[in-house]
C-alpha cells in the first residue's frame, strides 16, 4: 500500500434513535442511525410502527381513506 493516501480507520460511536449506542470502527467518524439491532423488528420479534415522516397520514389523505372499516 502506498503511504499517506488511505483514510484513517479509527474507532467511532454509533448512536441509534432508540438511545442504544455501540462502538465500532469507521473512516467516517461518529454516526447517528435511525434503527439498530436493539430496536429492529427482525431481531427483537416485536412489530413496532415507526412513522417519523408522516407517510401513513399522507397516504391516507392521498387516497381519501379513513380509519373506519365498515
Amino acid at each position: 500500500m502506498k503511504p499517506k493516501i488511505h483514510p484513517k480507520y479509527e474507532k467511532c460511536i454509533v448512536t441509534c434513535a432508540c438511545g442504544s449506542t455501540f462502538e465500532t470502527r469507521s473512516t467516517g467518524g461518529d454516526q447517528k442511525i435511525e434503527i439498530c439491532s436493539a430496536c429492529h423488528p427482525f431481531f427483537t420479534g416485536k412489530q413496532k410502527l415507526i412513522d417519523s415522516a408522516g407517510r401513513i397520514e399522507k397516504f391516507n389523505r392521498k387516497y381519501n381513506r379513513t380509519s373506519n372499516k365498515g
